[in-house]
């Protein structure tokens, strides 16, 4: 999994900034990384960016599957839309249907690695509950399927991945 080193170093670096925090680190560690996002790469995410996601926040990132670079949770799972769903209305996989194809629910947003060429949002289930979308379209994942699966990609005709590219990862590819 390409993203597994990034994802140990974010962490590793969300529990060192805890750790400073907590040890009442020194002043010069901020003006240091305030004056290190002076200097980033074209393109990265200002170093406020990487920091640990809210409480009920889902981290959405770009992954390279079988099937090329994907749209998936920071987990691995591939997130899909359902051919059924309208652009900004109601999920209407409902049901029996969202027992095999959880809703991706929470807040969204996109990994510090990647720049998605679509919008992330949310719309209203149900039962009240916030499911995220993808350029307005609600995302489910396939139950049961493991980190980077796409097995379920055409499935019915209507259970389709978000196909991305290379481009969309501003570091570490």
């Amino acid at each position: 999994m390409r993203k597994s080193g990034w994802a140990v170093a974010a962490a590793g670096l969300g529990s060192l900034v805890l750790l400073l925090t907590a040890c009442g680190g020194s002043s010069s560690s901020s003006s240091a990384a305030a004056s290190s996002s002076s200097t980033q790469a074209p393109g990265a995410k200002p170093s406020s960016e990487l920091s640990s996601p809210a409480p009920g926040t889902l981290v959405l990132i770009v992954e390279h599957s079988n099937l090329g670079w994907v749209l998936a949770e920071a987990s691995g799972l591939v997130v899909y839309t359902y051919g059924g769903d309208t652009k900004g209305a109601s999920p209407t996989c409902t049901g029996s249907c969202a027992a095999f194809w959880p809703a991706v629910t929470g807040l969204p947003q996109a990994g510090p690695a990647d720049t998605l060429p679509g919008t992330l949002g949310t719309v209203t289930m149900a039962d009240g509950a916030k499911q995220i979308t993808y350029n307005g379209y609600p995302l489910y994942t396939l139950k049961g399927a493991g980190a980077l699966s796409t097995k379920g990609n055409g499935i019915e005709g209507k259970w389709h991945v978000i196909k991305l590219s290379k481009n969309d990862v501003t570091y570490g590819t």
